[in-house]
């Protein structure tokens, strides 16, 4: 019997040449993910250390977001109220920011200061900074046009055309509010623009095209993160028609309806890793009847985090709005409820947090809520201000 072997290949000296930067590249690629999961993990690590070195007091303060009064300087009540309650993060208005560029760098510096004096861990500074009607510095900052202008834009001269111009404007914003002192947006708004929610949304969305949406949302992500700005997507998994700040709001959809729903969340997520994502208020009936989606376990921590694999915090909106009180809830006792369902930073009206911040003490105390998932918490929120160099 005659056995036939196959030929062996032979490989030129280009092809060894192509193999071998083909390992090169490779072995850098594996090498970059090595260290930046090393960091992750360092970062992580030192995050929790930080969170578990904190009294009880100055831990449920970081889990808190809070708005302040002054205009140039702190009132004296917001500063009484943040000695007392060093809040994680601080929320800015138009009342705040509707001044010169001096005045608000020395009122955004004034409160930052005040708050890591007392725990060494610096505030997120935040602002609602959509564009169009969502416009909070007066003429210090140039608005933004709306997210839906770029819809627009992307029919008339192209979609390439509208990202460029948003990625342009995007840029140059960011380094402007950064060089203030913000270092963290409420926004983008991820949501796909629908027959129903649009009645609240309107030109907020960048339209009903999912992949537009997706796309312009990452150069806004993109844009603010090369600032050193940190990103809040929003609303988690949507809305209806009802504004959920006067109406109690249900969002009815099947649950294979509400996945298409969310895919330019779950791709920001995926391949940006964002550092936050605000839940909507909206009551869910396909995930989890009767609960807010802000409040519903099943909504934040089976589908936003191990569906969609988001690690980053998971923000609430103020609990104070009707779509919430509309379900008998107050503020303080929605906020523990909203903690063990897993959310991670809470939006508290000034005039609230002194009762939110006793109720998660006295939930801490008689065991209604568990140091852990506190401390967990307040690690997620640390960890972005590592992220973002707040904390060396």
């Amino acid at each position: 019997m005659v056995r036939i072997y196959p030929r062996r290949k032979h490989f030129g000296i280009h092809q060894i040449q192509s193999i071998i930067s083909g390992m090169k590249k490779l072995f850098l690629l594996c090498s970059l993910i090595s260290v930046l999961l090393s960091f992750a993990s360092a970062s992580e690590l030192q995050a929790a250390r930080i969170a578990a070195s904190l009294d009880d007091n100055a831990l449920a303060a970081q889990v808190l977001m809070t708005g302040i009064d002054g205009r140039q300087a702190l009132s004296s009540s917001a500063r009484a109220s943040l000695e007392r309650i060093p809040a994680g993060g601080i929320m800015l208005f138009r009342y705040n920011l509707d001044s010169s560029r001096d005045d608000i760098k020395r009122l955004l510096s004034e409160t930052a200061n005040l708050v890591a004096g007392r725990t060494g861990i610096p505030p997120l500074m935040a602002v609602d900074h959509e564009g169009g009607l969502v416009h909070r510095f007066g003429t210090v900052v140039e608005r933004l046009p709306s997210a839906y202008s770029f819809w627009e834009m992307a029919q008339r001269q192209g979609r390439d055309a509208a990202l460029a111009h948003a990625e342009t404007l995007y840029l140059r914003s960011a380094l402007e509010i950064r060089e203030l002192g913000i270092t963290m947006v409420l926004a983008p708004v991820v949501e796909i623009l629908d027959e129903e929610n649009v009645a609240f949304l309107a030109s907020r969305s960048y339209g009903p095209d999912s992949d537009f949406v997706q796309a312009a949302a990452s150069v806004f992500v993109r844009s603010m993160d090369a600032a050193g700005i940190a990103c809040v997507l929003k609303h988690f998994p949507g809305n209806s028609a009802a504004d959920p700040h006067y109406a109690f709001s249900t969002l009815n959809a099947p649950k294979q309806v509400l996945d298409e729903m969310v895919l330019p969340f779950a791709g920001i997520i995926s391949s940006l890793q964002p550092s936050a994502v605000m839940l909507s208020h909206a009551v869910v009936p396909a995930v989890e009847s009767g609960r807010n989606a802000s409040l519903s376990r099943h909504v934040i921590e089976s589908w936003l985090r191990r569906e969609l694999g988001f690690q980053g915090i998971a923000l609430s909106d103020d609990y104070a709005m009707d779509a919430v009180a509309a379900t008998g809830l107050s503020p303080a006792a929605a906020a523990v409820q909203a903690l063990n369902s897993g959310i991670d930073m809470i939006m508290v009206w000034p005039g609230n947090i002194a009762a939110v911040h006793t109720a998660i003490l006295q939930a801490l105390s008689n065991g209604q809520l568990s140091r852990e998932r506190l401390e967990q918490a307040a690690s997620r929120i640390i960890a972005e201000k590592i992220r973002y160099r707040l904390i060396n």
